[in-house]
């Protein structure tokens, strides 16, 4: 029995087009794969540690080989938390919005929680760093206003994707369905065309995934 973690990102809920055509893939996703579980992560319900203070403190303590001091400890056990419950799961579901052609604040303070030495990346002098959540697939659902494809001469703004599957293909993560959900904006006939394209992506790549 595997593990699907689904982090949802947009504070639209219901009228967000990212979040449905990821809920129409863990539809099918769960009649294809009925003995696995989902877990859902909606980011803006979710308390994350704030990255200051002892926190921050406790970071810098690991990358110059320093104790933790009690302060420090209890801080980063929360970060501890977070990336121990990410590396649970044997697979990925996102779903963002673009956010000023880049992601979610909300999507940001999550990797900034999530990206640590000795969790989720390790580093070695001689081989460089070392991505340490190998092994396991991940798809994404990303909905924008524009088409940022190539051809529309809008592919330097996609800093939405770009981030995305960078900080996945840092810890290990390389194993990526990119689905887009776009123009989201415009007549309404082409906006529906976009939704369809990817909700039909969504459903195959569920089934198999």
């Amino acid at each position: 029995m595997a593990k699907l973690l689904y982090i949802e990102a947009s504070p639209r809920k219901d009228r967000s087009r990212s979040t449905q055509v990821a809920r129409t893939f863990l539809d099918v996703y769960q009649k294809s794969h009925p003995n696995d579980s989902i877990q859902t992560l909606d980011l803006w319900a979710t308390s994350l540690p704030r990255f200051d203070g002892a926190t921050i403190d406790a970071k810098y303590a690991i990358l110059s080989g320093q104790a933790h001091t009690p302060e420090e400890a209890q801080a980063w056990k929360s970060v501890v938390d977070v990336a121990e419950d990410f590396k649970s799961a044997d697979k990925y579901l996102f779903s963002l919005p673009m956010w000023n052609f880049g992601v979610p604040y909300i999507v940001k303070h999550y990797i900034d929680v999530l990206i640590q030495p000795g969790l989720t990346f390790s580093f070695d002098p001689q081989s460089g760093y070392k991505g340490l959540v190998t092994g396991k697939k991940a798809a994404a659902v990303y909905a924008r206003g524009g088409a940022y494809g190539p051809g529309t001469g809008m592919e330097d703004y996609d800093l939405q994707s770009k981030t995305l599957a960078g900080i996945l293909g840092f810890i290990g993560l390389t194993d990526l369905v990119n689905i887009f959900v776009e123009p989201t904006l415009g007549p309404q006939e082409v906006a529906e065309a976009g939704f369809t394209k990817a909700e039909q992506l969504a459903i195959s790549t569920a089934k198999s995934f």
